[in-house]
Formats: C-alpha cells, sequence, structure tokens
C-alpha cells in the first residue's frame, strides 16, 4: 500500500502521521514539541520535525508529504535564505497599533475587505510587517523573502533551494493579508503599504499541485494552513462548522462564496480544496481551562466532573475569558473577569462550570457570525484537545442549542495535509474519500440563557494596565 504523510507544525508542537493513501488509516505517528513564547526562531521548528519524524519510525517508506501549520506566522528571509528574527506568531499581539494604522491608511475596514476578504488585527502577517518596519527598520531593510510557517517547512523539505523556490497555497495565502481570495491573486501594493517595499512572497499553488521534491526524491504537496487542513481532514463539506478548541478557538465553515465582514469578526479565508473557508479565531480556548485548573488545582477530569456537578449558568457567574486580550473581538489589550461571584457560588465546581460556559459563549458567538452572512449551519463538528472533555462535549451542544459532532479523538490537521499529499500523489480530481471513524452525536437541553447572562458581561472588561 502507498504511505503519505501529514505535518502539523503548531503553536505548541510538531505532529506527524504516516496513513495508507487510500483510505487515509493511520499506520503510525510521532510528535515533539516546540517552544513556549509568542515568537519563535523557525530553527526550532526544524529540529521539532526531525525529532517528530524519529518517533514515527521515519518517512523513508514514504512516497508523498504535506505540511498544515500554524497560520499568519511572519517568517522572514535575507537574501541568502537566512532567518532575519524570531518568527512573530499568529498570537503576537504587538503589531495591534499597527493594524489600526493600516486600516485608517487604506480609507478603513470596507477597503480591505473589498481587497483581501478580511479587516488586519494584531494576528495577520500584513500587520506584523508594519511593525518590523516601523520598530526594527535594519531588520526590515535586510528582508528579501516573507513566507509563513508551513511554506518554510516545505521549502526546508526541499533542501532549501532559493528564495523562488518558495510556495504555498491558497488557503494559508489568504491568512496574509495581502494575497485575495476573490482575485486569487496578490497585492503587492498592500505588501508596500506594510513593509514598504516589495519583496519575494510564495508562489500560490493549486489544492493538488506538486510544490516539489525531497532530495531523496519525495513528492511534496504544496500544504496549506492548520484551520483548512483540519477541514480537509475531517472531510467537512458545504453547511458544516467546525468548532475547534485548541491553543486557539476557531470557528469555520466550508461555502462555496467567498464573503467578506466589514465588522472585522469574520476573515473571509479561502479552504485548501478551491472553495472559501469564513473563520473566527479566538485566542483563548483551551487555556481556559488550563487557568480553570490551575486555580481550583484539579487536573481536566476533576475539572470536567466539577463543571458537569454544577448547575447550568454556574448560579449567575459568568467568566469573560479575554485572559490574553483577544482577537475576537478585537481586544488586544482587554484582561478576563469573573462576574456574578457571590458566597454561594464561590466554589470550585462553580468556578469550573463558569470558565467551560465562558469559552463556549465565545465560540458560540463566533458560530452566529459565520452564519449571520449566508452560510448555512447544519452541523457542528467539535475537534480540538479540549474537545476529549464530556464537560465541553455536553456544554458546548448546551451553549450552541445544537447537536454536536464529535469524531474520534485525532490529528486532524496532519490527517488533512496526508490527505493532501495522497490528492497530489494520486493526481486525481478530488481528494481521496476518508472515512472518519467512531463520530459520536452529543445533545443535550439547549440553555439560551447562559449566552444571555454573558451576553450582558462580556463589554464590561478591563483593560490590560
Amino acid at each position: 500500500m502507498p504511505l503519505v504523510a501529514g505535518i502539523d507544525t503548531s503553536t505548541q508542537s510538531c505532529k506527524v502521521v504516516v496513513c495508507d493513501a487510500e483510505t487515509g488509516e493511520q499506520v503510525r505517528s510521532g510528535t515533539a514539541r516546540h517552544p513556549d513564547g509568542t515568537e519563535v526562531h523557525p530553527g526550532h521548528w526544524w529540529n521539532a520535525l526531525q525529532e517528530a519524524v524519529a518517533a514515527a519510525g521515519g518517512l523513508d517508506d514514504v512516497e508523498a508529504i504535506a505540511v498544515g501549520g500554524q497560520q499568519h506566522g511572519m517568517v522572514c528571509l535575507d537574501e541568502d535564505g537566512e532567518v532575519v528574527r524570531p518568527a512573530l506568531l499568529w498570537n503576537d499581539t504587538r503589531s495591534a497599533q499597527a493594524a489600526r494604522d493600516l486600516i485608517e491608511e487604506l480609507g478603513g475596514p470596507g477597503p480591505w475587505v473589498d481587497a483581501v476578504g478580511l479587516v488586519p488585527v494584531a494576528s495577520f502577517t500584513v500587520t506584523k510587517l508594519r511593525w518590523l518596519r516601523d520598530h526594527e527598520p535594519e531588520n526590515a531593510a535586510r528582508v528579501a523573502a516573507v513566507c509563513l510557517p508551513h511554506d518554510w517547512l516545505t521549502w526546508k523539505l526541499m533542501g532549501a533551494p532559493g528564495l523562488d523556490a518558495l510556495v504555498t497555497d491558497r488557503g494559508d495565502a489568504s491568512g496574509t493579508g495581502y494575497w485575495s481570495p476573490l482575485t486569487g491573486e496578490y497585492r503587492p501594493d498592500l505588501l508596500t503599504l506594510a513593509l514598504g517595499r516589495e519583496v519575494i512572497v510564495p508562489r500560490v499553488l493549486g489544492p493538488s499541485e506538486e510544490a516539489g521534491r525531497t532530495p531523496a526524491g519525495q513528492i511534496l504537496g504544496p500544504g496549506t494552513g492548520d484551520n483548512a487542513a483540519a477541514a480537509l481532514g475531517l472531510g467537512a463539506v458545504s453547511g458544516d462548522v467546525i468548532v475547534s478548541i485548541g491553543t486557539s478557538g476557531v470557528a469555520c465553515a466550508v461555502a462555496e462564496k467567498p464573503v467578506g465582514d466589514v465588522s472585522g469578526a469574520v476573515a473571509g479565508f479561502a479552504d485548501a480544496t478551491g472553495r472559501f473557508l469564513p473563520l473566527v479565531a479566538t485566542m483563548n480556548a483551551a487555556r481556559v481551562l488550563d487557568a480553570a485548573a490551575r486555580m481550583i488545582g484539579a487536573d481536566h477530569e476533576k475539572l470536567s466532573e466539577l463543571a458537569l456537578s454544577a448547575p447550568a449558568g454556574a448560579g449567575g457567574m459568568a467568566l469573560v475569558p479575554y485572559l490574553e486580550g483577544e482577537r475576537t473581538p478585537n481586544r488586544p489589550d482587554a484582561t478576563g473577569a469573573i462576574h456574578g461571584l457571590r458566597l454561594e457560588t464561590a466554589d470550585p465546581a462553580y468556578l469550573a462550570r463558569a470558565a467551560v460556559e465562558g469559552m463556549l459563549c465565545g465560540l458560540a458567538d463566533a458560530v452566529d457570525a459565520v452564519r449571520a452572512l449566508g452560510t448555512p449551519v447544519e452541523r457542528v463538528v467539535l475537534v480540538g484537545g479540549a474537545a476529549r472533555s464530556r464537560a465541553v462535549r455536553e456544554i458546548a451542544s448546551a451553549v450552541l442549542g445544537l447537536p454536536v459532532t464529535v469524531p474520534q479523538p485525532g490529528e486532524y490537521v496532519a490527517r488533512g495535509a496526508a490527505r493532501q499529499a495522497a490528492w497530489v500523489l494520486a493526481g486525481a480530481a478530488e481528494a481521496p474519500a476518508w472515512p472518519l471513524a467512531d463520530v459520536v452525536e452529543t445533545e443535550v437541553e439547549p440553555t439560551p440563557f447562559v449566552r444571555e447572562r454573558y451576553a450582558s458581561v462580556r463589554d464590561l472588561t478591563a483593560v490590560r494596565l
């Protein structure tokens, strides 16, 4: 059987899965940690990839490889292909003022949506380039090429040839702020607006176009951003809304037509199949549960147990989960807050319930924003590390007011990259059908009053001093 490999170079780690190219059955896997922080030298990603490949038993028997990666990260290379400075990651908010400046200079949110389907926030690459220009002009002057994390790893897998060999795909390119999913073309004027001049950017490949070969001759797929890879790995179709709860929270839906949202809540991304992927991302997701678990001195299993032991609505306690600032809504300087704390709710179970509900209310707002642009919401697919929690699954159904489909826990970004590799290998018109196993549906009584309470306090959040 032909084997393919998918790589997920995420914020926290690198995962490698090796799959049967025809059925999608996972044969083996490996993982390795990435350093913490919001800026990381890309060399750490390459080292982690080597560790993950070794843990997966090597890739010598693999015929094709593709990479899914964290979106938006700014990787700057000089004319020799050397990294200019550590990459600023999606969750680095230092470019918040740069985002505001860029919006004003182009004439407001509307022109940005018309140009590239999104409104700049600190997460997007275009704002990080402006920050670099304004705060590190010597480094900015050295930049000869700009790419994204998955682009850089694909290039390294080729053997790091010349800068002209850099490639990307439409899914990841659509998160830069200077490539348009509407036209399928770069906007060099916006790149110049950000950095002050044009530089080399990766060539954008089609969904199943070969990117190149490794030195050993293995085929490389174009790769894609992590959210587009997860949608491909899950086999998402029109009407599906994927809610992913990992380091970031994401609600995205497969759409047949591009969308634009002048409020900036929904980014009009492309997907990895030739369609579109309207997406809302929050900075605060699974780490909200990490923080709550630390506060009450419990592990995640106990946190789940405690949350389910408390009543829906946590006795009126509401947690606004802006623990790292926030991307959607765009509040980079916000802090988290607990409202409605009383003597009778000063209890670990109530705090656990409020933490889970607060995190999920933010994601429910995200689903509503996607739906409001005309994208159908027929099925919610819940994935990510936090989806393993019984409390998260049950409370998600209650908060969203919908049945929640939970596939077997898995590395869906890496699986999506592997499916893309199989698609490129086969040279087919469509991606191979890889069915999901052990899908479970969870449906409980809706609790609309939880969202009503959350909505009444979410805008009262304090700002970071």
